[in-house]
């Protein structure tokens, strides 16, 4: 049983795309995306901690959660277009974005095209081009698992028929163990294989190696147009981390204009799991503290 709320939907295109809603609506607007298998459930305990800065706003991914799920490919570009329609149709003009896995492909190709929408970055456990398959993953276990995704029969096998991502990837690259009504919330979305062909696809559209060679092309001008942003960024690192290790995190943010690093210590992929606190006090902060700069500067000199 689905132990969640009823999240409200709004009409996106062909379908409805759900999401949470919380703070004032005079606050500055804060932009929450997720990526795979996930929901906007994964910042439920986060949420709460930024609604004093901001209002915040977390959609469901077409395909994901509460939204619908229309006959399309679940390609990157169709995530672009639901999300584009989404924001448009909330009169969301400028935010500040907190995003995770896809949910950071997402943002930094907003912010590519847009770089006035953004107002500040936090983001964790990002997706990037990958030149090699040596370089994703440390594990090769695990590097071999997601090759088995992408591998014609194998990963329909594994991830339709088997629900891999909800059940093996999820828990996996969580330290912590989750509850059986988180466990609920996570599964409800996809309870049939067909229902599931969202989470088949984007390990599927993961740049690695040159391939899918528009995805990869579209993430190499996302990250150009990220290492030349001026916007403050603030970038969470789980120790060993999953997509990105304590090391390649540090010189990340070393490499990028205006990005504070904060170490959370233990965690693995789904850092808002794990550390719900630190992250939701830490956003809450930078928002605070960039809205202040943002209004000395703007406020007329006193003689």
């Amino acid at each position: 049983m689905n132990a969640d709320i009823s999240l409200p939907r709004m009409p996106i295109l062909d379908s409805e795309m759900a999401f949470r809603e919380a703070g004032r609506t005079d606050a500055p607007t804060v932009l929450f995306f997720h990526g795979n298998p996930t929901s906007s459930f994964i910042w439920r305990n986060i949420i709460p901690l930024v609604a004093d800065v901001g209002h915040c706003i977390a959609p469901d991914l077409i395909g994901f959660g509460q939204s619908g799920k229309p006959d399309i490919a679940y390609r990157f570009e169709d995530h672009v277009r639901y999300l584009d329609a989404f924001i448009e149709k909330m009169g969301i003009g400028s935010a500040y974005v907190v995003a995770q896995d896809w949910g950071t492909a997402l943002a930094f190709h907003l912010a590519a095209r847009r770089s006035d929408f953004i107002k500040g970055l936090a983001f964790m456990e990002f997706t990037r081009p990958i030149p090699t398959w040596e370089e994703f993953l440390r594990d090769r276990a695990e590097r071999e698992v997601f090759r088995k995704f992408r591998t014609p029969g194998e990963g329909e096998k594994l991830i339709l028929e088997d629900n891999a991502f909800v059940e093996g990837v999820l828990p996996g690259a969580t330290v912590r163990a989750y509850t059986e009504k988180e466990m609920a919330v996570y599964r409800s979305p996809f309870p049939t294989p067909a229902s599931r062909k969202p989470t088949w696809r984007f390990p599927n559209e993961l740049p690695i190696s040159g391939e899918p060679a528009d995805v990869y092309a579209t993430m190499e001008r996302a990250h150009e147009a990220l290492s030349a942003s001026t916007y403050p960024k603030l970038l969470f690192a789980g120790d060993p981390g999953a997509l990105v290790s304590p090391e390649v995190a540090e010189e990340f943010a070393r490499r990028l204009r205006d990005c504070r690093l904060v170490k959370l210590g233990s965690g693995l992929h789904y850092l808002q799991e794990d550390h719900p606190e630190i992250i939701g006090e830490t956003v809450a902060e930078f928002i605070a503290e960039v809205e202040a700069k943002t209004a000395a500067r703007l406020a007329p000199a006193t003689a």
